[in-house]
């Protein structure tokens, strides 16, 4: 039976026609036509490993495999790359039922959230049925139809489940709509039972010819654009935040020529980091709690504040408690109206690259430049920042204990090591080349890069904040480096410590693929970066850095005091160069200035991954983004800095704001 307009048909299997159909999609962005889908990632189980890997073995010319240890490892090194390739092309990663498939979960949640594509094609349990219960099944006692995939339809964009072949035909287009639309992109699943996978349909021909699929570029209304120029027309203190739609929409010519021409300083969510590549004054950096004291002034100051691309989450807006102008208004650009409309803004809906165009055009027309006093203000600011960076960041100063406090030394433990982080992001910067890329996700690290990172001139900086998952670092570098262009660039991730532990395993997939990546991990013996917000909102340290247990817990409760040995021995000792160099990787421990430097310098163009571990000195962080977060001590405790805590907590709510 057919139902193909020429008649013709073909006869395959469900996975085969999947992974034919996907070899066959292109997208067009401004005249550039790739690949789509490039290759599947995956590992085989019992749930794929007969209807997918049968698929992915004989079509293995037209879509590579890349075999991985870690399922949601394998969602974030697909999303790494959507993300470096801004958002024209992703990967597809399989699984098999059950735990493999929910190892896919939380990586659906980060590309959703984040607004980049990806394809996961995980297993799901038999469609037939007749085999009773299977391996890895969910046996829902109400829901017969239920199993574990339902877990995927609250962090995707596109879920739908294969339960007959011809299902493809309208399935898989759908799914490619989705990962192309700017719009609503994000996580597409398409749910697999293992038995349909292997069941043949004869579909029609042409469903496998190969297609288009443009990445639109919606036009902003005239009218929008020309409310938002108003809006500036009046505006004495304004200020632009770009977000990631900028970068992804390749809208930083646009955006600079706008803020070059008005004179409207910029500053960047994590997301946007890199938005502006020009060195200027008005080229600003970060804001929110892990900007830079200075810009946060400013921005306390503004009175029009022009978004573009962001979804200005708490973390940019410090909780809603930022914009302390009491004439304060908003507008915004986004290509989606839902996140164009946040605090109550004027919004411009539309592509970024073509609304700041027409936008940039009706400033320059009206001939608005931002008034002289304002842009006096934020030279001085600036100004003001740079010596406290560079003292911040300076290697060549030993850092010098008789500094601290003599009420602080107890909580600046002596671990042996010379370095600060800070420190050791100044020898990176040092080190980097135009082209290279640094990756951050989870910890400290993102937040000291959004802060003192220069991502201009063609350094950039790759970092994921709006799930801020740890584990998301190591194969996201993987990602950037399978999408760079240029042999001679460099990625280099930088990952804490605690993260590094959480998931180091897909360097055994770096090293089988020879993917040069370059892991720096600061060594500071714990989860720091919520020690620090633990001490600040309860004031004593409790389950965050890695030390023993002074003694054996007692769960049978037959201890005669009923006390329990807690987590506050000595540091552990681990060795994360033998970890690293166990997983395949070349491994070096640096722990001086000049070592470090030599380590970065041997390593550069080493086809393979590279581990740097390199300790750094506990609990001494970048200088305060002076910002204030919306984390609540606890409302009851006898203990008298809790309750502290909890007053200047309160009293900090009293700058929140409703915007609308």
């Amino acid at each position: 039976m057919s139902n193909s307009r020429s008649g013709k048909t073909v006869r395959l299997t469900v996975a085969q026609a999947v992974v034919t159909y996907l070899s066959k999609q292109y997208s067009v962005a401004d005249g550039q036509r790739r690949r789509l889908i490039p290759a599947t990632l995956g590992i085989f189980g019992h749930g794929n490993v007969a209807g997918m890997g049968q698929a992915l073995d004989q079509l293995s010319d037209l879509m590579p495999f890349v075999q991985g240890r870690n399922e949601q490892s394998l969602v974030h090194l697909g999303v790494g790359y959507a993300k470096a390739m801004k958002r024209h092309a992703t990967l597809a990663v399989t699984a098999s039922i059950g735990p493999g498939a929910l190892n896919l979960v939380t990586g659906a949640g980060l590309a959703t959230v984040n607004r980049l594509p990806v394809l996961l094609l995980p297993g799901d349990t038999y469609a037939t049925r007749r085999q009773g219960p299977v391996l890895q099944q969910l046996q829902h006692p109400v829901e017969a139809d239920a199993t574990v995939n339902d877990a995927f339809r609250p962090v995707s964009r596109f879920f739908d489940r294969i339960n007959r072949p011809e299902q493809l035909l309208t399935a898989l287009p759908a799914a490619m709509r989705v990962l192309t639309d700017p719009v609503d992109t994000g996580a597409v699943v398409l749910s697999l039972p293992q038995d349909i996978q292997s069941h043949a349909f004869d579909f029609p021909s042409e469903f496998f010819a190969e297609r288009d699929w443009a990445i639109r570029r919606p036009i902003a209304d005239p009218d929008e654009v020309e409310a938002v120029a108003g809006l500036l027309a009046r505006a004495q203190k304004p200020i632009i935040i770009a977000g990631g739609g900028v970068i992804y929409s390749d809208a930083t010519a646009e955006l600079e020529d706008l803020a070059g021409s008005a004179g409207i300083p910029v500053l960047e969510t994590m997301a946007g980091k890199g938005a502006v590549q020009q060195k200027a004054w008005w080229q600003l950096g970060g804001i929110g709690l892990e900007g830079t004291p200075a810009n946060n002034d400013l921005v306390r100051e503004a009175d029009l504040v022009l978004t573009v691309g962001s979804r200005l989450t708490d973390f940019p807006t410090a909780s809603q408690s930022l914009f302390e102008n009491p004439d304060v208004t908003f507008a915004a650009i986004n290509v989606n109206g839902y996140d164009a409309q946040r605090l109550g803004a004027t919004g411009i809906v539309g592509d970024a690259k073509r609304a700041l165009a027409a936008l940039a055009g009706a400033v320059q027309s009206a001939g608005y430049t931002s008034p002289a006093e304002w842009q006096d203000r934020v030279r001085s600011a600036v100004e003001g920042w740079q010596p406290v960076r560079a003292a911040a960041l300076d290697p060549d100063t030993p850092f010098d204990r008789s500094t601290i406090p003599a009420d602080f030394p107890d909580t600046v433990p002596d671990t042996g090591a010379l370095l600060t982080q800070g420190q050791l992001i100044g020898l990176l910067q040092e080190h980097a080349r135009a082209g290279d890329t640094i990756v951050a996700a989870a910890g400290g690290p993102p937040g000291d890069l959004q802060k003192v990172w220069d991502a201009t001139e063609g350094r950039f900086c790759h970092l994921e904040f709006g799930f801020s998952c740890m584990g998301y670092e190591i194969p996201a570098g993987m990602g950037v480096r399978l999408s760079a262009a240029d042999p001679d660039s460099r990625v280099v991730v930088f990952i804490g410590d605690g993260t590094f532990l959480l998931s180091p395993t897909e360097l055994v997939t770096a090293a089988q693929e020879s993917i040069a990546v370059t892991v720096v991990i600061p060594e500071n013996r714990g989860y720091q970066v919520i020690h620090r917000l633990q001490m600040g909102r309860h004031g004593r340290e409790f389950g965050n850095e890695f030390r023993y247990r002074t003694g054996t817990l007692d769960l049978a409760g037959e201890k005669s005091d009923g006390q329990q040995p807690r987590l506050d021995g000595d540091y552990l000792e681990l060795d994360l160069v033998q970890v690293a160099q166990g997983l395949g990787a070349r491994g070096i421990r640096a722990r001086t200035v000049d070592e470090v430097r030599a380590a970065l310098d041997d390593t550069r163009g080493h086809q393979g991954p590279v581990v740097i571990v390199v300790p750094v000195i506990p609990h001494i962080d970048l200088p305060g983004a002076g910002a204030w977060w919306d984390v609540a001590p606890s409302e009851v405790s006898e203990d008298e800095t809790v309750q502290r805590l909890r007053a200047e907590y309160e009293a900090g709510l009293s700058k929140q704001r409703w915007f609308g």
